[in-house]
């Protein structure tokens, strides 16, 4: 079996209410909400990569005021072309502030829309376990640094 370390830093951006959210197409076409953020480049600092990845998808430039926490998770995928993959993911959770740029949508890349959506609409928003995941650990801030998921 293949293994595959994805190593990945999101935001937690909350201002009067309102939390940055990025939508993605999702699988099988079905938009879902998702975080902003994404995969670090080799050689790249996870503060970095935060930073760059909501200026990517959100047009915001933002200023990490702290590490919220990490969420790990591990999950096989089945062979598609050749080998299955036993995929670990790493996720490390920053909180931001924005401190310049301008909302716009980004282009060609893993997201298609960048929107505030009201703190208390989170729950109906068709989004990924990592919406809330960031929530979480936003809201309750554990000294750990981590949240039990089922």
């Amino acid at each position: 079996m293949r293994r595959n370390l994805r190593v990945a830093a999101y935001a937690v951006v909350v201002r009067d209410g309102q939390f940055l959210l990025a939508r993605s197409p999702g699988p099988g076409g079905v938009p879902e909400w998702v975080l902003p953020g994404g995969g670090m480049e080799h050689g790249e600092d996870p503060y970095d990569t935060v930073r760059r990845e909501v200026e990517e998808e959100t047009g915001y430039h933002i200023e990490v005021t702290g590490l919220l926490g990490v969420d790990s998770t591990r999950r096989t995928f089945p062979a598609r072309f050749g080998r299955a993959v036993d995929h670990h993911g790493v996720r490390l959770v920053y909180e931001g502030r924005i401190t310049g740029g301008a909302l716009r949508n980004e282009i060609g890349g893993s997201t298609e829309l960048a929107a505030w959506q009201p703190l208390e609409a989170v729950p109906d928003l068709v989004r990924i376990r990592m919406v809330d995941i960031g929530l979480r650990l936003w809201r309750e801030r554990p000294a750990a640094g981590r949240v039990d998921t089922p």
